[in-house]
């Protein structure tokens, strides 16, 4: 079973930056792609960032492009998203996730409790 521990988040304001951080554990981490999701008020659960095994290939969603940046530090266990230039559009509950596979389009199967970002105006 996998476990996964987010933090860093908390209030900024607009423009400001947070890094959010995952620790996991569990499984051969370095085996496995890694992704960021969120959830706002009202919506559903959406990929932000996703980063793949080795680090050396990553995906983003179009509303954070040239933003956000998904890096992974494999000796630690642990995945990152540096969110710079927050909007309060990226306010939402922001959940690590664990890959099937090696790479982000084997898709995701374990999932944190979530760090909640609140971006005021």
């Amino acid at each position: 079973q996998v476990q996964l521990v987010e933090s860093g988040g908390g209030l900024v304001q607009a423009g400001g930056s947070l890094r959010l951080s995952c620790a996991a554990s569990g499984r051969t981490f370095s085996n496995y792609a890694m992704g960021w999701f969120r959830q706002a008020p009202g919506k559903e659960r959406a990929v932000v960032a996703g980063v793949n095994w080795s680090g050396g290939r990553t995906y983003y969603a179009d509303s954070v492009k040239g933003r956000f940046a998904i890096s992974r530090a494999n000796a630690n266990d642990t995945v990152y998203l540096q969110m710079n230039n927050l909007k309060p559009e990226d306010t939402a509950v922001y959940y690590c996730a664990a890959g099937s596979g090696a790479q982000v389009s084997a898709g995701f199967n374990f999932w944190g409790q979530g760090t909640q970002v609140t971006v005021s105006s």
